[in-house]
């Protein structure tokens, strides 16, 4: 029989110290990497060093919008309003993001609670977890869409006065009293080109039905592009939103004076339904259905305007809100082209008209 010696022992135990103390910290790097792997799923950091949102799953249903939408129109002036995306946060910190009946049922009585003045969203978001996140996320998607504007309107003279007014001041895609259908679409399959998610919303119609402006902004792209055809891209005016409509009509795509670089106001005609695209040549019908695409990305960070980085959210159920604000429009005599029946006055866009008249 073997007797080891001492240093023998002392020798074995040592190799077991190690691989055990080793052991732990590959344990210890993987749970970090788990844990890293969660944040991203989230955030990114920029290269100066600011944390941003890398990913945003919107689901909130037409019914929460809608309701909270009304808490906020009708608590607005009082002593105790009720934010409409702070309220939708809320609910998402406790849901997970997912908007049910149940979800709605709380949303609705978190409402009621702030609106009686019994407590506030401070206090109520104080020590959620996920609460600021929600916050970032909708306001990025909602900020431009609710607030005062003035809207023009006639009196019983046959003047036009404008009124105050507060409530939504973005509007439905398409101009008032066109016939559409639509559902919900979002990341079907598509393969001309290669294979890819469907990441925009189609909304089937008539050929030539004017496309309205849903949010103020600026045109940042326009023209042919071989996948979506004839189409406008538009920056909200914060920077947070970027607005695509796609696969305009052949030969008369946009409305007249709509170039690069101008701005628009929300419910401005910014062109027409068509069926243009899937294809290298411009002004080429290749879409068998007459229809708008139109697409709506977040933007945290520069970098995430082009590339891997890229949100796009589904907006079917936010479609079926701006439902709820249509411009009606008018045929210009002897031309295709169409016209805002109203005009409304943002103060946003013009403190930023005013601006750009300043630099001028």
């Amino acid at each position: 029989m073997h007797i080891p010696f001492i240093h023998e022992y002392s020798t074995d135990k040592r190799i077991l110290i190690m691989r055990r103390a080793l052991l732990g910290q590959v344990i210890v790097l993987v749970v970090l990497a788990f844990a890293w792997a969660d944040r991203e799923k989230t955030t990114q950091t920029a290269a100066n060093g600011r944390d941003f949102i890398k990913w945003v799953d919107f689901n909130v249903s037409f019914e929460a919008l809608c309701t909270a939408y009304q808490w906020d129109v009708e608590t607005h002036g009082t002593d105790c309003e009720v934010d409409w995306v702070e309220l939708l946060a809320y609910t998402a910190a406790h849901t997970g993001g997912e908007f049910d009946k149940q979800a709605v049922t709380l949303l609705d009585r978190t409402a009621e609670k702030i609106a009686k003045g019994e407590t506030d969203m401070e206090k109520l978001s104080a020590d959620l977890k996920y609460y600021s996140y929600y916050h970032e996320a909708y306001s990025a998607v909602l900020g431009g869409m609710v607030g005062a504007y003035e809207v023009q309107a006639e009196d019983e003279n046959g003047h036009i006065n404008w009124e105050d007014r507060y409530g939504l001041k973005a509007f439905f895609p398409l101009a008032r009293g066109f016939d559409y259908t639509h559902y919900d679409d979002f990341g079907a399959s598509r393969s001309y080109g290669y294979k890819r998610r469907h990441l925009g919303h189609d909304m089937m119609g008539l050929t030539g039905t004017p496309i309205m402006a849903i949010e103020s902004g600026y045109v940042e792209a326009l023209g042919w592009n071989q996948y979506g055809g004839w189409r406008v891209g538009i920056r909200s005016l914060d920077g947070k939103r970027y607005y695509y409509y796609a696969h305009l009509r052949q030969n008369y795509p946009f409305a007249e004076n709509l170039e690069e670089g101008s701005m628009v106001t929300a419910g401005d005609v910014i062109g027409y339904m068509g069926h243009t695209g899937y294809s290298e040549k411009e002004n080429v019908n290749n879409i068998e259905v007459t229809h708008l695409h139109w697409g709506l990305q977040l933007i945290f960070d520069e970098s995430q305007k082009e590339g891997d980085g890229e949100i796009w959210i589904d907006v079917y159920d936010l479609t079926r809100f701006l439902a709820k604000h249509t411009q009606p429009v008018e045929k210009v005599e002897g031309s295709k082209e169409w016209i805002r029946t109203t005009d409304i006055k943002d103060p946003i866009v013009e403190k930023k008209k005013l601006d750009n008249s300043i630099k001028k």
